[in-house]
């Protein structure tokens, strides 16, 4: 494809993202449907532009300001050149798959006064702009991560201007991860075992891995390790009654179904059929025979009363704003408000209240979001604890730490002893941002 043809692609692309209408992996997947002769480069090159114009949007924004011809023209020559450039240095080398360098492929899409343009905005430090375009929030969001982080704010927005890696948990109900790292190193796909995951493995780059042999068989599913270590904080056992409240597409319900054996009974509810439905084939690849989806109207519905009481364990994936996943969803920064948030803050007070009247004397009961704000995370927990004596908060690094998983005391924070809350970061540890607070109910 010419150059001039992909940087035009980009262009329209970036354009329909930033309309902000739809999630933008819906605006990125819908484009290429409708663009089925792009290759697999081009669609690689078009997503990464787009989603760096999300992740840099005010510091593009300020620099597309000197410059001519449409916004999201402008925007995307900024991403283009960005994504082209990083292409090039991750493959150790400058040229493309048709032998021209990187900065031949950005001369050849742009006009004389772009190419003019772009160098001015290459020349600009990072320490002139002002510090709105550095850090790249929306201004709402910026006073609750400064006085959580202090310093560790810009280490936490540098992390965010960089993609997620690829994490697989494996499926240990039948595979070890030692075998299955084999298996895709003979496969062409380089992996290394998470750090703190017994379950996890690392993927470099972004490899195809729908038609892997390891996929298609059930023994690995795409989940962040963050995720991995919140099914794995639940520590459901064989023969119990378990339930996934807000179960979504079921990442954690398929690791909690695996570390159960398949045995006992695993319900996973959502409010969303077709959020289930997108279970489905997963859960038919696990070889899993102990879930029990089910589709209900809200916390409160006939379903989940009849299991008052009755429940081992309760995993409560909250619906929250998601700004812990903002590496693989830039747009959510633009697309959330403080308002927003607010609103969300009580609806998981009202589903935790909820959930909790499932868990059994002696049972478990674990909150979790995909949230970085504290509002909806230790503000909960700490709300939930204080209206409900009888359930007593547990200590989230030493239920890790007897899990043996590695360095648990740096990947919680809060409490007493500064190990209450399993509490992962970005920029800290390389996962998406999660929160989960854990109880045990009086016997």
């Amino acid at each position: 494809m010419h150059p001039k043809q992909l940087l035009d692609a980009c262009a329209e692309l970036v354009k329909r993202t930033l309309t902000f209408e739809h999630p933008a992996d819906a605006v990125v997947s819908r484009f290429f449907r409708e663009n089925r002769y792009l290759g697999p480069r081009e669609r690689a090159t078009l997503a990464e532009t787009t989603y760096t114009v999300l992740r840099k949007k005010l510091r593009f924004e300020a620099l597309a300001h000197s410059g001519s011809g449409a916004r999201e023209r402008r925007l995307a020559i900024l991403g283009f050149a960005e994504v082209l450039r990083e292409q090039a240095r991750k493959e150790g080398k400058a040229r493309n798959k048709d032998g021209q360098d990187s900065e031949t492929f950005i001369k050849a899409a742009l006009l004389p006064q772009e190419l003019k343009w772009l160098a001015a905005c290459d020349s600009i430090q990072p320490e002139e702009l002002m510090e709105a375009h550095r850090h790249n929030l929306p201004e709402w969001l910026v006073e609750p991560l400064k006085a959580q982080l202090g310093d560790g704010f810009w280490q936490l927005t540098a992390s965010m201007e960089r993609s997620a890696p690829l994490d697989l948990r494996v499926n240990q109900l039948h595979d070890k991860r030692s075998d299955v790292r084999k298996e895709l190193e003979k496969a062409g796909i380089k992996a290394e075992p998470t750090p703190y995951s017994p379950m996890g493995l690392r993927v470099d780059g972004k490899p195809a891995l729908t038609k892997v042999d390891a996929f298609v068989r059930g023994a690995i599913e795409v989940q962040d390790e963050g995720s991995q270590l919140l099914a794995l904080l639940l520590d459901a056992k064989r023969g119990e009654m378990v339930v996934d409240f807000c179960a979504g597409a079921g990442g954690k319900t398929l690791a909690i179904g695996a570390a159960m054996r398949n045995t006992g009974r695993l319900y996973a509810f959502d409010v969303s059929g077709h959020r289930l439905d997108a279970l489905k084939p997963r859960l038919a690849r696990s070889g899993l025979s102990n879930v029990h989806p089910a589709a209900i109207a809200h916390e409160r519905d006939e379903r989940v009363k009849r299991l008052a009481g009755k429940i081992d364990r309760v995993l409560v994936d909250a619906p929250c704003s998601g700004l812990g996943t903002l590496r693989r969803n830039p747009d959510l920064k633009w697309r959330q408000s403080a308002k927003a948030v607010e609103e969300l803050t009580q609806k998981q007070a009202s589903i935790l209240e909820s959930s909790a009247r499932l868990v059994k004397a002696g049972g478990r009961l674990v909150y979790a979001t995909c949230s970085i704000l504290p509002q909806e995370n230790e503000a909960i927990a700490e709300a939930f604890s204080a209206a409900h004596p009888d359930f007593v908060p547990l200590d989230a690094a030493e239920l890790l730490e007897q899990l043996k998983i590695a360095d648990a005391d740096k990947l919680c924070s809060g409490g007493d002893a500064g190990r209450r809350y399993l509490r992962l970061w970005p920029h800290q540890h390389e996962t998406d941002g999660f929160f989960a607070a854990v109880w045990v109910r009086k016997a």
